[in-house]
């Protein structure tokens, strides 16, 4: 989630980086894996995981792919599991990165990220095998006004700011299906699934925007008062929106078949 994440608003140093990958990999893992599973990954693929991040969609394949080989990438591999699959420390936007070729390469809340994601992803489709899968998911925040919450408005407005002075896009995704063509890919296809902010123990943003906070506060357009109020309304059964949602997007290399 972070191969080639540079200079980030969430500091891949801070003590909540962990609890931060886990709380996405819980939200959107069996998304994630819904789609592969639908693409046929089968037991002889090689795979190729950009911004394996925590490392469980690393441990999926491992999985499913037992006589295929699967490479995991990131700029920090700490959380990374070299003894189940192959980690490789990188920062992707390289022009020098080349991991050779693959049935499937996969990057998840990873290029919305990097300035050079369009570049990234025409360089991830020619490391394609021909038949090979492409998969690209990445969030699209939705405007911070439509929030029913006034203090969500204000929040989500200044992370979508904070994020962009750091270089991602948060509206990036949107382009996915037509980049992708661009990129010499067929069988362009696409699906998304919706946030949870709140909804009590179904909330999933508390670890990014505690972590985002600094940022945040630093921006001049949120409060600590405004942070103690989302908290307050962490308890509460009536809050819940919908900041956000995940937008994935597949394409694959023409067969030698065709």
């Amino acid at each position: 989630m972070s191969g080639g994440y540079r200079d980030s608003v969430l500091s891949k140093d801070s003590p909540g980086e962990r609890g931060r990958l886990g709380s996405i990999q819980s939200s959107v893992d069996g998304f994630t894996t819904d789609i592969l599973d639908g693409l046929g990954v089968d037991k002889d693929w090689d795979c190729l995981e950009l911004g394996a991040g925590a490392g469980s969609i690393a441990d999926w394949l491992v999985e499913r792919c037992p006589e295929g080989r699967v490479v995991a990438v990131d700029i920090d591999t700490r959380y990374l599991a070299a003894e189940r699959y192959e980690v490789v420390e990188a920062d992707i936007t390289d022009a020098a990165f080349s991991p050779g070729r693959f049935d499937l390469v996969h990057a998840r809340f990873t290029l919305c990220h990097l300035p050079e994601r369009d570049d990234v992803v025409r360089r991830a489709a020619s490391w394609l095998k021909p038949g090979g899968w492409l998969v690209v998911t990445d969030p699209y925040q939705l405007p911070g006004e439509t929030s029913p919450f006034p203090v969500m408005t204000r929040i989500m407005d200044a992370y979508r700011e904070v994020m962009a002075g750091h270089g991602a896009d948060l509206t990036w995704a949107r382009g996915l299906p037509s980049l992708l063509a661009q990129a010499g890919l067929s069988s362009i296809d696409f699906t998304g699934r919706l946030a949870c902010m709140g909804n009590l123990e179904g909330d999933r943003w508390r670890p990014l925007i505690d972590q985002a906070a600094p940022g945040l506060l630093a921006s001049g357009k949120v409060t600590q008062t405004d942070l103690d109020e989302f908290h307050l309304l962490l308890t509460d059964p009536t809050f819940i929106d919908i900041p956000q949602f995940t937008l994935a997007t597949w394409g694959r290399t023409i067969t030698t078949n065709a």
